[in-house]
């Protein structure tokens, strides 16, 4: 099991049990930690974006708005605790609505409570907020805009093989930074203001993941949200949504709703770019099938844009609806099939060396088992292996070998998950002991019995010094 030392120094005693969470798009790792108090820790590797999150955290939730609770962050931001929000996100929520095209009465509610949220978030949020602390900038500029029309016209434009003028497409790149910088005012935008970054806990709206926000215009995180690309909102319900949120807007900020849809139509079409840029990336250069599958619903949106020109844009407009008509974007087309994650698990004698790693990878974890108490010193074992139960009780009872086991569960379950997520083959894991007969072979039993349990991976597992191979 992982060690937390901080949540013992916040709560007084270590965590009950660790449970390693699904990786997500970044590179934080997420663990739920149960204990005097069950929370979520957080370790991440840039510590400018922990620093950004946890200093927001807390000022939001001085402002009265909906986030986790910061518990406690070590002093170089490289890891902190968060209220434990449960396992519900808004996006979870909707699925049925998502799948059947109609959401219900209940989904609807949810949608409704969300977007009068927002207001509050954009304004209260932005009151006395230090945007200095924001992660990667401080404000949404003409840099951050050239950023995102270049991930589209990279990541995304240049994978289709169209030929197409970069200088005037530059051209409509300028107009469209100037259009919507014009927009520019002291709130806060969320910038991933979408309803996977929103958790239910008792069926109220939870802010989750806003430390990429900065100073910014109100509209982006409309499109953001409504434009979503595979909620596919009926035109009717996001039009009611947007209703919602502009009544919620007055107490701040009064805007005709004529004069809002004008805008809100070029932060869509830019949120749109964005969208396909990031999932190009994600897609076709990191390899990820749910990204890739997602461009079709992206598409679906941009066809809808344009049925009313943008006139301000005329050679971007003229590109976009040749890229609406490809093929190649009307249905994702399946990635290249991979082998599924093939795991090693080996019990072996360090008297007769490490075993060999046949994938040529040169990798995997060898765990050494000899610190634990030895059933072979004791003459009611020496005959019998870690298979047979007077040793697995013998083990069982003493207690160090589960600890240990512990500890090494966290490590595997984080590495496994992302070598699925990366589309690897390979993975080893080896425990030897002094005979490989008692503790070593328990230890790897277990392990692959663990691992076969929790991931759709194949799983190869070998007993070496009592010749013993299995496959799970």
């Amino acid at each position: 099991m992982m060690e937390f030392p901080l949540y013992q120094q916040t709560f007084g005693a270590p965590p009950d049990s660790v449970e390693a969470l699904p990786l997500s798009g970044s590179n934080r790792r997420y663990f739920r930690l149960r204990g005097r108090l069950s929370c979520i820790a957080v370790v991440g590797e840039s510590l400018a974006e922990n620093r950004a999150f946890v200093l927001m955290a807390r000022h939001f939730k001085a402002q009265g708005l909906p986030v986790p609770e910061i518990y406690a962050c070590t002093d170089d931001f490289a890891c902190y605790l968060q209220e434990d929000l449960g396992t519900v996100s808004l996006y979870d929520a909707l699925q049925q609505g998502r799948d059947t095209g109609s959401y219900s009465d209940a989904e609807q509610q949810l949608l409704h409570k969300t977007m009068a949220l927002l207001p509050a978030v954009q304004f209260r949020g932005a009151e006395q907020l230090d945007f200095t602390v924001c992660y990667p900038q401080p404000a949404f500029d003409a840099r951050m805009v050239a950023f995102d029309l270049n991930y589209f016209k990279y990541c995304f434009l240049k994978t289709l093989g169209i030929d197409f003028d970069e200088l005037r497409l530059q051209d409509d790149f300028d107009a469209m930074t100037e259009y919507l910088l014009q927009y520019q005012s002291d709130t806060f935008l969320y910038r991933d203001f979408q309803a996977r970054n929103v958790m239910l806990k008792n069926d109220e709206p939870y802010l989750i993941d806003f430390q990429g926000g900065r100073r910014g215009p109100i509209y982006y995180d409309v499109a953001s949200f409504l434009w979503q690309a595979k909620a596919a909102y009926p035109t009717t319900l996001r039009n009611e949504l947007i209703d919602t949120y502009l009544q919620a807007l007055q107490p701040y900020c009064a805007i005709a709703k004529n004069d809002f849809m004008a805008a809100l139509r070029h932060f869509v079409l830019f949120r749109t770019l964005q969208v396909l840029g990031a999932y190009g990336f994600r897609g076709n250069f990191e390899r990820k099938p749910h990204f890739r599958q997602s461009i079709p619903f992206a598409i679906d949106n941009l066809r809808d844009l344009l049925q009313q020109p943008f006139s301000e844009y005329p050679y971007l407009t003229e590109l976009l609806r040749r890229i609406t008509q490809l093929p190649a974007v009307q249905h994702a087309e399946p990635l290249a099939p991979r082998q599924r994650l093939l795991v090693r698990v080996f019990s072996f004698s360090y008297k007769k060396g490490i075993p060999d790693d046949v994938s040529g990878n040169g990798g995997g974890y060898v765990f050494d088992c000899r610190a634990t108490h030895n059933p072979g010193r004791y003459a009611p074992y020496k005959t019998l292996t870690g298979l047979d139960e007077p040793v697995i009780k013998f083990l069982e009872d003493d207690g160090e070998i589960l600890a240990f086991l512990n500890h090494i569960y966290a490590l595997a379950d984080a590495h496994v998950a992302r070598y699925i997520e990366r589309g690897f083959t390979d993975l080893m894991f080896a425990f030897g002991c002094t005979g490989g007969q008692h503790r070593s072979v328990y230890c790897a039993e277990h392990l692959a019995e663990h691992l076969h349990a929790k991931f759709d991976v194949d799983i190869r597992l070998e007993h070496r010094e009592q010749h013993i191979v299995r496959t799970l």
